[in-house]
C-alpha cells in the first residue's frame, strides 16, 4: 500500500511527489526542484524510517531543491539515470530568471529497487528522462516527469531532447499501460494513460 502526495514547487510549478510505502516505512521524494522548507514540512508529516530522492530528469527546476531536503532527510545520495547525471552536476544547468545553477547538490547513484514499482526509461525530454510506475494492486500511478503532459507532450528543444525519441517512449513505455493508469506529469494536473491514448493530439 502506497500513499502519494504532489504539489507544485518553484516559480514555474514544478511537481514535487511524495510516495510513502507504509509496509516500509519508506518515503521517495520525487523532483525537489524548489522551496526545500515546504517538502521537508510535508516528507515530515509522514512516519517514515528511510528516505530516498529519485529524479525523473535533471533539469534545474527539478532538482534545485535536492541539497537541503537530502540534508534534512538523511539521503545521502540522489537517484537519478546515468545519462543525466552529468547534466544533473553542470553549472550551465539552468533557466534564468527563473533558476540559477544549483548549488551544494550530494552525489548521485542509479536508481535501486522500489517495493511494489519500477522504473520506465522515457528519454527524449532529457536523455535519462525516467517514469515511477507504482501499482499495489489496487491502484497503478505512473510519475511521469516532463515526458507527457495532460493533452501535451514535453518539450524538446531543451538540453538532452530529441522529438522522435520522445514519441518513442510514450508510445512504446506509456500507452502500452492499461487506461486506468494516473499520470503525474511534471508541471500541471493530472491525467490518465486512456485520456492520452484518445485525446492527445501529439500521439494521433
Amino acid at each position: 500500500m502506497f500513499t502519494v502526495k504532489t504539489f507544485p514547487v518553484g516559480s514555474i510549478a514544478t511537481n514535487c511527489s511524495l510516495v510513502y510505502f507504509e509496509a516500509e516505512k519508506l518515503l521517495l521524494v520525487i523532483d525537489p526542484g524548489a522551496d526545500a522548507a515546504e517538502i521537508i514540512a510535508a516528507a515530515k508529516s509522514f512516519p517514515f524510517e528511510t528516505a530516498r530522492i529519485l529524479l525523473t530528469h535533471a533539469h534545474v527546476d527539478h532538482i534545485s531543491a535536492c541539497g537541503e531536503v537530502a540534508r534534512a532527510l538523511n539521503v545521502e545520495k540522489v537517484e537519478v539515470s546515468p545519462a543525466d547525471a552529468a547534466m544533473y552536476a553542470s553549472p550551465e544547468n539552468c533557466f534564468f530568471p527563473y533558476f540559477p545553477p544549483a548549488k551544494d547538490l550530494p552525489p548521485v547513484s542509479d536508481f535501486a529497487p522500489i517495493p511494489g514499482g519500477k522504473v520506465l526509461n522515457l528519454p527524449g525530454h532529457t536523455m535519462g528522462g525516467s517514469g515511477f510506475l507504482f501499482n499495489d494492486g489496487k491502484k497503478q500511478i505512473l510519475i511521469a516527469g516532463d515526458t507527457i503532459f495532460c493533452g501535451s507532450i514535453g518539450r524538446t528543444d531543451l538540453p538532452g531532447g530529441d522529438y522522435e525519441t520522445l514519441i518513442n517512449s510514450i508510445k512504446n513505455e506509456i500507452l502500452t499501460l492499461p487506461d486506468e493508469v494516473e499520470i503525474i506529469s511534471g508541471h500541471g494536473g493530472s491525467t490518465t494513460v486512456g485520456f492520452e491514448r484518445k485525446h492527445n493530439p501529439y500521439l494521433n
